[in-house]
């Protein structure tokens, strides 16, 4: 069971341990003042990853190997020096690469230690054999003719936010894009297909809608124990699929709203699952102000809305994509929003505790073993 969480904030990144009486509280600050946009750590050697949006002055990428009480910057993912342009704007027009988001981290397989991938905006995939010290830009995706109908969808640039590794293959990995869809390759990052079929996008005309390459995923997740298992919260709707993306099932009739942008699967159990519901699209709020989180444990058949714990009056917190969060347990889940709240619930959801609801806007919150 999870023993602490990191919680990336946009004024630093806070260590919350539990506390007293069975409660949770903040335990340190790293990186204070300073715009953490992602934190991950490695289950195989416990290393500890945070990335920081500097804005003007770059994304960088710094490792802890002592449970964060000291850290040290290691490389940046990079695109190769004289890239062409090939980089879609809102305009329509192509501009060379260049990061501007550590979007995703996310560990290799048991058996291949120091591999860790990352996801960034403009939509690169990259690799690293040695825990960040270099990375390797995997060019059979960015190369794929498919890439040349990604988009940004939030953000003005494409971007890979979600990295999913099955543990029973590591040579499989799926990778969630804003707009692109769901890439999986089964060789290692050698050759990549799209697997969106089934999915829906609502923002574009009706003879498009159903393309899976321009399809805006928001979170993609799998079952560890089922992989072939996965969920993904979309820009209009939630969406499943049980044969490792070859086919997606939209999941209907969802209240209070199935528009969001976290999702969380229980590690063992593949028919459960939990979504933070928000209202699209520009309000960007809980819906009718209440702060909830749904639940299904049948598949998506049905839906429970849990709410003990958590505001039912004038609340506007959004959650974003990976500020929710689920242990090795499958019973403890926390989420963070932009209103600088973080909850905690040691019940599948049943009851949720406030941890703060003071700190910076969360972008991210990660149980740590």
């Amino acid at each position: 069971m999870a023993d602490e969480l990191m919680v990336a904030t946009r004024k630093g990144l806070f260590a919350v341990a539990p506390a007293g009486g069975g409660g949770w509280g903040v335990r340190d600050i790293a990186f204070k003042g300073d715009n953490v946009s992602l934190a991950f750590a490695d289950p195989r050697d416990g290393a500890r990853y945070a990335a920081l949006n500097h804005g003007h002055f770059g994304v960088k990428l710094h490792r802890s190997d002592d449970r964060g009480k000291t850290w040290r910057e290691v490389a940046t993912p990079a695109f190769p020096a004289g890239e062409p342009a090939s980089v879609k704007t809102p305009a329509g027009d192509l501009i060379p690469p260049a990061v501007s988001l550590i979007w995703a981290l996310e560990a290799g397989g048991a058996a291949e230690p120091g591999r860790i991938w990352c996801g960034t905006i403009p939509g690169g995939l990259f690799r690293s054999d040695n825990r960040g010290e270099s990375w390797e830009l995997i060019r059979p995706l960015w190369d794929h003719p498919g890439r040349a109908e990604w988009f940004g969808g939030g953000a003005d640039l494409p971007g890979i936010h979600s990295i999913l590794v099955d543990p029973r293959d590591p040579r499989r990995v799926s990778v969630g894009v804003s707009c692109g869809g769901v890439w999986v390759t089964t060789d290692g990052g050698a050759s990549w297909a799209c697997r969106a079929q089934g999915m829906r996008a609502a923002y574009m005309p009706p003879e498009r809608a159903l393309d899976p390459g321009i399809q805006d995923p928001h979170r993609v997740v799998l079952c560890a124990a089922r992989p072939e298992t996965m969920w993904a919260q979309h820009h209009n709707g939630i969406f499943r699929t049980d044969d490792g993306g070859g086919s997606w099932r939209e999941i209907l009739g969802v209240e209070p709203s199935t528009f969001g942008f976290a999702v969380a699967v229980h590690p063992r159990e593949p028919d459960t699952a939990w979504f933070v519901p928000g209202v699209s699209d520009q309000h960007r709020i809980p819906p009718d102000g209440h702060v909830v989180v749904t639940r299904t444990r049948d598949g998506g058949k049905s839906f429970e809305i849990l709410r003990r714990g958590l505001p039912q009056d004038h609340a506007y917190d959004l959650t974003f994509r990976h500020a929710l969060d689920i242990d090795s347990s499958g019973i403890r889940l926390a989420f963070g929003t932009t209103t600088g709240s973080l909850w905690v619930t040691q019940d599948q959801g049943d009851s949720w505790s406030p941890v703060s609801q003071h700190l910076p806007p969360v972008y991210a919150v990660r149980f740590v073993a």
